[in-house]
């Protein structure tokens, strides 16, 4: 038995996604967390913590208008050492290099 496709023949393809529409709110929220977690160490004092001046550098990066702003804020947290260490330091990540 051959399927029947006739109800197909009037299909046509969606519209592009609008992508502002899916992800601004999301992306607004993360914002707004940022803002007010900066707030909060720099009314405590510790703003000068490198893994917040990592945050904020990271954040002067999300300015350029170039299409790789993810590849370059995640490569601005890492290690950019090639060599191996010979033993460990800590026992988990920190989320930032410290330099």
């Amino acid at each position: 038995m051959t399927p029947d496709h006739s109800h197909m023949t009037n299909w046509t393809p969606p519209q592009s996604t609008n992508l502002v529409d899916l992800g601004f709110m999301d992306s607004r929220s993360k914002l707004i967390d940022l803002a007010a977690f900066l707030d909060r160490v720099q009314r405590s004092g510790q703003d000068g913590d490198f893994r917040v001046q990592a945050l904020k550098h990271a954040i002067t990066l999300l300015q350029k208008n170039e299409p790789q702003r993810a590849r370059e804020v995640l490569l601005s947290f890492s290690d950019p050492s090639e060599e191996p260490i010979a033993k460990a330091t800590t026992q988990g990540a920190i989320g930032a290099y410290k330099g």
